[in-house]
């Protein structure tokens, strides 16, 4: 896809934006010199490793690796694809992309956010002036919310009838088509369309940026099923990935310490509308690995809010199966229950947010729940009941990654089993962990690949590189890779480290570049300076030899006039 987006339109949109802004408003990052650090976001760690330079306009972790653009970023880190990040980054730079070329970006995706949309301000307009609007606005009196947080959700109402949306918007069989793919009409056995949402409450679900991606109706009539009903997959909706509420909550907090996970829709809501405005909620689903990679992104803590009695918390224990695969990073996971009979909604209107709050306050760490049901299954006090519970945790510790965390879990087991850290490991499975092979004969830094990575972080010394015609006859392994850098940077001296990145995205060298790119030079840029010129000087030497060494291999008859006279400018 990325050929498809002009290299001068990237180099553009590059040098407009700023990686530090961009990561700044994801990940807080700090003053380390003419860089800047953060513990990185792509793996677990509680020393800052993770680097942004200002200069080449690229992060790199030396802990895990990771590397890349602001465009690469916003893909890891908010599961873009490359055209959507292009287009993020264009929307914040005011850019717009060429026309010709936008046409290629998703364009079927591109029509159903843009049909979401349009029908989520219909909703909101049908709830504003249609002619069965009371019965809904009586509903939402008297779950008590005001005008303003109407307003700021979006809520909508789908009125009763069959074909209010598919004769609004479905004029052609095209229309049609589109409103089928984005859930909003149901084909049914005889092949007629009608509407998916009649006479309900209508709550338009975003995705990160903000997009109308789905939809939740909740009945209104108390004999109503079902009580909520929600859009089905789409191309452009997967509800174990997208959390209702993440946007406004993003959109509320600059910086978000602490996300609550709530069952529904009115309760995210609810709570917004009396100041607690970090609260999400799944969409019908339990809380998967990827709602929780999302949320820890998001913020450092995470507390789970269930009801009270036994279906909350087997609800509880489902998140805790869940969440497994990702313990032991730089986050949070908690727990806190409501009394019975209560919901975030009611509790919050009944007695206030003191009360709420206090409740969050005191929500329970992760391991103290893992270990507080699983003892209510044994007999504690006697030595089969504590052996049973080292039965009973060895499958949960499996899942749990090696490290730090699963080492004070191990420890926290042997103090309720009364026994030893040693005597528990002989009969605990280790967690298989990757065997990372070895850095296989790390490519020796030749004077070539050493000259790469110097025109790669000092892109301006290409300036001192000239007169290079006669480097294209040298078999050289990382030569031609070198030549096509200069050739660029000599036709566009203002590229940066960032967008000559770019410019190789789609090439089979892009992760040596990127690797080279986030190598460190430690030498002065006049050491550099000195050492790629040095370089340049050697390859045009031997470039000199081995033509005179072929040219001496003829036989002197051979030789035409114009190569005798290249032999004697050897001499």
């Amino acid at each position: 896809m990325a050929e498809r987006i002009p290299s001068q339109f990237i180099d553009e949109l590059l040098s407009r934006v700023d990686i530090v802004d961009i990561i700044d408003g994801r990940v807080p990052l700090k003053k380390a010199g003419k860089n800047l650090h953060a513990c990185c976001p792509f793996h677990n760690e509680k020393t800052p490793s993770f680097t942004v330079s200002p200069d080449k306009q690229f992060y790199h972790c030396f802990g895990c690796g990771a590397h890349g653009t602001a465009i690469g970023f916003l893909m890891e880190y908010d599961q873009l694809s490359f055209p959507e990040a292009i287009q993020e980054l264009a929307d914040l730079a005011g850019m717009q992309i060429p026309v010709t070329q936008q046409a290629a970006l998703l364009p079927a995706r591109q029509n159903l956010y843009e049909l979401m949309d349009k029908v989520s301000r219909y909703y909101v307009h049908q709830l504003q002036n249609h002619a069965q609007r009371q019965p809904f606005q009586e509903y939402i009196e008297q779950r008590g919310l005001t005008a303003d947080t109407v307003a700021a959700f979006d809520i909508g109402m789908a009125p009763d009838g069959w074909d209010n949306v598919l004769r609004t918007f479905g004029t052609s069989q095209q229309r049609q088509e589109q409103l089928l793919e984005a859930g909003l009409l149901i084909k049914n056995e005889k092949g007629h369309n009608y509407d998916r949402f009649r006479q309900r409450l209508m709550f338009p679900i975003r995705d990160r940026r903000g997009r109308v991606i789905a939809f939740g109706g909740r009945v209104i009539d108390a004999d109503g099923t079902p009580k909520y009903l929600n859009s089905p997959e789409t191309p452009i909706f997967h509800k174990g990935q997208e959390l209702y509420g993440l946007y406004q909550a993003r959109k509320a907090n600059r910086r978000l310490e602490r996300i609550i996970i709530v069952e529904g829709y009115m309760d995210v809501i609810a709570l917004a509308q009396f100041g607690i405005t970090n609260a999400v909620a799944t969409l019908g689903t339990a809380t998967t690995q990827d709602h929780l990679r999302q949320l820890v992104r998001s913020a450092p803590e995470i507390v789970f809010c269930f009801d009270g009695d036994r279906a909350g918390k087997e609800a509880a224990w489902r998140a805790v199966e869940n969440a497994m695969p990702i313990l032991g990073g730089n986050f949070e996971l908690k727990f806190m229950f409501l009394p019975e009979g209560q919901d975030p909604d009611s509790m919050i209107r009944e007695q206030g947010v003191d009360s709420f709050s206090q409740l969050i306050r005191q929500a329970q760490s992760y391991s103290d729940f893992f270990f507080t049901t699983l003892l209510s299954r044994v007999d504690r006090q006697s030595m089969d009941g504590r052996a049973r519970l080292v039965e009973l945790t060895k499958p949960y510790l499996r899942q749990i990654p090696a490290g730090l965390y699963r080492d004070m879990l191990e420890q926290q087991l042997a103090e309720h089993t009364k026994t030893s850290l040693q005597m528990l490991s002989k009969h605990l499975d280790k967690p298989v962990t990757a065997i990372k092979p070895r850095p296989a004969q790390q490519s020796a830094m030749t004077p070539v690949r050493m000259a790469v990575m110097i025109l790669l972080q000092y892109p301006q010394l290409s300036e001192r590189v000239r007169d290079i015609e006669k480097l294209h006859t040298l078999d050289v392994p990382g030569l031609a890779i070198f030549i096509q850098l200069l050739e660029i940077m000599h036709q566009h001296p203002h590229l940066k480290t960032a967008q000559l990145l770019e410019r190789w995205r789609d090439s089979q060298h892009a992760q040596s570049l990127e690797k080279l790119a986030a190598q460190p030079l430690n030498l002065s840029a006049e050491q550099l300076e000195h050492e790629l010129v040095g370089i340049v000087e050697q390859l045009k030497k031997q470039a000199r030899d081995e033509r005179l060494a072929y040219l001496m291999s003829k036989p002197l008859s051979q030789l035409s006039e114009a190569e005798k006279l290249e032999v004697r400018s050897f001499k």
